[in-house]
Formats: C-alpha cells, structure tokens, sequence
C-alpha cells in the first residue's frame, strides 16, 4: 500500500523526468568496437506511453550522450531529451522553464548525479536498486529495479494518483 502523501504528491504531477542508465536501464554499458549496448524494458516504454496519453509529459535528463537513447526516445515520442548534462539541476529549470512548479515535477534517478533533482522536484524518487547514499532523500523507492520495470511502477503510481489508470486499462478489456 503506497503512502497517502505520496499518492497526493503523484496527482499533482505534470511532468515526469527520468535518469537514462540505472533507471531506463539496469546501469550496465556494454561497448564493442563500434557500438554501445543498452537494454530498455518493453514495459517501461509501454508505461511512458499510456502515461503520456493521459497528458503527463515525459522528459529525460542523462548526463551520458547515447544515439541509443536518441532512437529510443524518439521511438516512445519523449520530446525532451537532455543528453551529456553535467548539471542535472540546471537542465531541468531549463527544461521547467517556469512553467511548471517543482511540485508539478517527478524525478527518478539512481545515482550521486541525481541527487540535487530528487530533491527539488514535488516527488523526488529512488529505483530500487539506487545507491544507499540517495535513497534517503527520496520521496518514494520503487520496488522494482532500474531496466526491470521501474519506469512502469512509476508511470502506473501516477496514473493511480491521478485517476486515469482504470480508464485506460478499460479500453484492452473485452
């Protein structure tokens, strides 16, 4: 059972950021000679579908540059994609571009680098496999780690929040 502040947090939400590696994906990099490897779980992108559909806007904030990620955004039609930030909080108020409160913002990251987003934004979150130095500060941990469904447990928590889950389920039943 999710913490009613929590679920009060969630339903103000109008934008959703997420970290790339450790929270889209399970942290690990793999590299050949002329290629980077990533993997991204079909739920996670199934998830920023159904939670864009119902307005929230989905950006992500990665202080690495990837094409994989490039592609995969596109593919999952993230419009905002900050890639190679070494300012995570300024890209995110340059991002915000005051139209939205922190309070309207949720953040999902993993590491160090996200710490200062985790605790600006209204629902600052932790995956669960994150470092035990950022986990404190979270609002909410998921109970799935990144690149193993996180990004879903998130986008399914918001659209809890926010009432739109049940009304988009209802369209894949018989």
């Amino acid at each position: 059972m999710i913490d009613q502040a929590i679920m009060a947090k969630a339903a103000r939400i109008k934008l959703l950021v997420f970290d790339v590696d450790g929270v889209l994906t399970n942290g690990q990099i793999t590299f050949s000679e002329q290629h980077e490897i990533k993997s991204f779980h079909v739920q996670d992108g199934t998830g920023i579908r159904l939670v864009q559909e119902t307005g929230v806007q989905i950006a992500v904030i990665t202080g690495r540059y990837s094409r994989i990620v490039a592609k995969r955004m596109d593919e999952l039609g993230v419009l905002h994609v900050l890639q190679a930030q070494t300012d995570k909080l300024k890209a995110m108020q340059t991002l915000q571009k005051n139209k939205l409160d922190a309070e309207e913002i949720a953040y999902v990251g993993d590491d160090l680098l996200d710490l200062s987003l985790i605790q600006y934004v209204g629902l600052g979150i932790a995956v669960a496999n994150a470092s035990e130095l950022i986990k404190p500060y979270a609002d909410w941990i998921t109970t799935k780690h990144g690149g193993e469904g996180a990004a879903r447990e998130v986008c399914e928590l918001i659209m809890r929040a926010q009432d739109t889950l049940t009304p988009l389920c209802q369209r894949y039943l018989v």
